[in-house]
């Protein structure tokens, strides 16, 4: 009885051991998690680029977390270090206020797509002027109004001082990318006038004939960068991941085509799942593979 009791112990001995010593090469064995995460706004460029570096890190190993939030936020968010990077700050022009504010607590990795940007007001190639000088001789064909999107919007802050210097008897309306979207669609397939606050690249000049009205006055400023924008420390506190965004360039067509994908109703992840399968040779140079 004495050395059935002694067996059961021993053995029950080697089991504790046994949990023990799985349990501390469990715990030696798993890494930590990487995670990273994506400030974006809600605009259709920020959509698809941020959903691709969202497949992109995630190949990397990384948990991501994708923050939507103001354009005005976003700045404050990358100067205080709540979010990590954003692929679509619209410099010089753009975000010109957001970046002399924070500029200086950001790290300005690189231009992603350069030169290739620019914002002002866009109307259907049918329209018969050519530029901003001129709307004020057609208030009533565009109904006295330019269509905005979201109140705090470079662009949008742009076309109010456009129409300051310009004396353009128009209301600024704001709404949103996706109603700006609309009512431009609405508005061609009834053949009326209508001047939106747009940029490029964007899918609605795949999709529509449009052109943007000169600027005489400059108020938009001429071309652009789509830049990456880090907080200051991540270089140091992520390497790999800041080693990502260094190499992550691509162009105004390979964004194009994911946006024009997602206006087309295809599920954002889908749409940049589709590219990211099309383009393995860009995606593998920003991953350090090639």
């Amino acid at each position: 009885m004495v050395h059935k009791m002694r067996s059961t112990l021993v053995l029950a001995g080697i089991l504790v051991l046994c949990l023990i010593s799985a349990g501390c090469t469990g715990t030696e064995a798993t890494e930590p998690k990487k995670e990273v995460s994506i400030g974006y706004v809600t605009w259709d460029c920020a959509i698809a680029s941020s959903n691709v570096m969202k497949l992109v890190f995630e190949e990397a190993g990384y948990d991501v977390d994708m923050i939507a939030v103001d354009a005005g936020p976003l700045f404050q968010a990358l100067a205080r270090g709540d979010v990590d990077f954003t692929t679509t700050g619209w410099l010089p022009h753009t975000h010109e206020s957001y970046w002399e504010q924070y500029g200086d607590q950001i790290d300005h990795v690189r231009a992603n797509i350069p030169g290739a940007a620019r914002i002002g007001l866009v109307v259907p190639t049918y329209v018969t002027i050519d530029s901003i000088e001129e709307m004020n001789g057609f208030t009533d064909r565009f109904g006295g109004r330019i269509v905005g999107i979201e109140p705090g919007a470079g662009v949008v802050a742009r076309t109010e001082q456009a129409i300051d210097e310009y004396g353009l008897n128009y209301n600024l309306v704001t709404s949103s990318s996706a109603g700006m979207a609309a009512e431009l669609g609405s508005s061609i397939n009834d053949e009326e006038w209508v001047a939106v606050t747009g940029w490029s690249p964007h899918w609605k000049f795949g999709r529509y004939d449009l052109k943007f009205l000169d600027d005489e006055k400059g108020v938009y400023g001429g071309a652009e960068d789509i830049v990456t924008l880090a907080r200051q420390d991540l270089a140091t506190d992520d390497p790999e991941a800041h080693g990502i965004l260094e190499r992550f360039e691509w162009t105004g067509d390979d964004i194009a085509s994911v946006m024009t994908d997602i206006a087309g109703g295809m599920p954002e992840e889908e749409a940049a799942q589709k590219w990211v399968d099309a383009n393995r040779d860009k995606v593998d140079v920003w991953l350090g593979k090639a």
